[in-house]
């Protein structure tokens, strides 16, 4: 709304007017009678308060939610809804907050998804453990890419899976097997397995999708659980990876960055997210801007959830 020059008494009758609604809680009705002023020209006075700045309204809820943001980032990338959270002042609660942001979007989803298809990492381990008990009634909840951990240590994937279809009053199907082989002709033997393509199937006619981004660097997850080394990422990021979606490594436009390695790869390909009616891409910090900007701009998610730095690192470019 365009705002409009006010006189020198309006001025002090608005800061008036704002003190005794704000800090005095009075109701317009009883401004006006203090002020000696109409209930309507009370609320034009609030109303120019707020428009000239003398009135600075700030949410600080953690559950806050930046709505101008939200607009800007589903007008430009085209997305059916966005999610956009403010960066805490503790710069190591970010992901819970932007998980938390997540958790409360998917419960409050409608309709319901009969079957949700749901990636793995540390993100969706967040989100898992962010959703209440009873968040949905009997959604089944089906594994999109492969997860069998090749170190020693234990893998998330099941147990976000099992965690987020038991709070959903569901089953979880999951894809017994790893997310990346060494050979394509394994990967094509494992996918011909029944249970294996029962559940690949499964996977393709989920009604939503939930899945993070990871990072193209040695933190990613998928050193961490002994798919790729550090010099594996380093590679790949010289041909151009900004980071991964369920495992395919892609660059700035979103495409795959090296054939191989994608062919190798079990699960989900990125021509079946692109089709996806509901996919929530959940990607949130510094690390993640490129990868999160390739994401939005290449149709890999419908619905986008994040934190306000990486939203404005997104629509800043195009802004230039």
């Amino acid at each position: 709304m365009e705002s409009t020059s006010m006189t020198a008494s309006d001025e002090m009758l608005s800061v008036r007017a704002a003190e005794l609604y704000y800090e005095d809680a009075k109701t317009q009705d009883e401004i006006g009678s203090l002020l000696g002023i109409t209930r309507w020209k009370v609320g034009r006075l609030l109303g120019q308060a707020r428009d000239h700045g003398i009135i600075r309204i700030e949410i600080v809820h953690p559950r806050a939610r930046r709505l101008p943001l939200e607009r800007e980032l589903r007008e430009r990338f085209g997305l059916a809804d966005a999610i956009v959270v403010p960066n805490p002042s503790d710069a190591s609660t970010l992901q819970l907050r932007v998980a938390e942001a997540a958790a409360d979007y998917l419960q409050a989803l409608r309709p319901v998804p009969k079957t949700l298809g749901v990636s793995w990492g540390r993100t969706l381990d967040d989100i898992a453990a962010a959703l209440p008990e009873g968040w949905a009634r009997g959604v089944d909840v089906v594994q999109i890419n492969g997860g069998v951990s090749l170190n020693k240590r234990a893998g998330t994937a099941a147990t976000t899976a099992v965690t987020i279809a038991q709070k959903g009053g569901g089953h979880a199907t999951l894809l017994p097997s790893p997310a990346i082989l060494e050979r394509r002709e394994t990967r094509l033997a494992i996918e011909a397995d029944r249970t294996v393509a029962g559940v690949l199937e499964r996977a393709a006619s989920a009604s939503a999708y939930l899945y993070s981004a990871g990072v193209a660097s040695a933190s990613s997850v998928l050193v961490d659980s002994g798919y790729l080394t550090p010099d594996d990422v380093a590679e790949l990021v010289r041909k151009g990876a900004v980071g991964d979606v369920v495992g395919r490594y892609i660059d700035a436009n979103g495409n795959i960055v090296d054939p191989g390695l994608n062919e190798r790869t079990v699960g989900l390909g990125l021509t079946q997210l692109r089709a996806a009616q509901t996919s929530i891409a959940v990607i949130a910090g510094e690390a993640k801007h490129h990868v999160a900007r390739a994401v939005a701009s290449s149709s890999l998610c419908t619905v986008l959830v994040t934190d306000e730095a990486t939203a404005l690192a997104l629509l800043e470019e195009g802004r230039q």
